[in-house]
C-alpha cells in the first residue's frame, strides 16, 4: 500500500523554524512528484509547495521566501523547512504523493500539526 508519513511538527514562538518531513513507502519515491499542503483551523486546504521528480520546484506564495521543499529520493523523505514562523503558519501540514495536476495529488499522509504562538 502506498503510505506517506509526516512527521516534526510542534508548537514554537514566532520567529522560529521547523523542518517538517514525510517519509513515503510502498511506491517508487523518487519518480513521484510530491507536495506540502495545510490546513489551517475553519479554512479549506492549501498547496504550500511541491516539488517533481527531477527537483523542479513551485510555491504557491512566491514572495514568501519562507518555505523551502527539498527532497531525498535515497530516503524516501521529502522535506518542508520553515523559517521566521508566524502565528498565521498555524495549522495541520499534509504531504501528498503522485501529482495528477498542479496542486492535486493522489495520495496523503494523517498530517503534523504546527502551532505558532506570539
Amino acid at each position: 500500500d502506498v503510505q506517506v508519513a509526516e512527521s516534526g511538527g510542534g508548537s514554537v514562538q514566532a520567529g522560529g523554524s521547523l523542518r517538517l518531513s514525510c517519509v513515503g513507502s510502498g511506491f517508487r519515491f523518487s519518480h513521484l512528484a510530491m507536495g506540502w499542503f495545510r490546513q489551517a483551523p475553519g479554512q479549506g486546504r492549501e498547496g504550500v509547495a511541491r516539488i517533481t521528480s527531477s527537483g523542479d520546484t513551485t510555491y504557491r506564495d512566491r514572495s514568501s521566501g519562507r518555505f523551502t521543499i527539498s527532497r531525498d529520493d535515497a530516503k524516501n523523505t521529502l522535506y518542508l523547512q520553515i523559517n521566521g514562523l508566524k502565528p498565521e503558519d498555524t495549522a495541520m501540514y499534509y504531504c501528498a504523493a503522485g501529482s495528477r495536476s498542479l496542486w492535486d495529488f493522489n495520495y496523503w499522509g494523517q498530517g503534523t500539526q504546527v502551532t505558532v504562538s506570539s
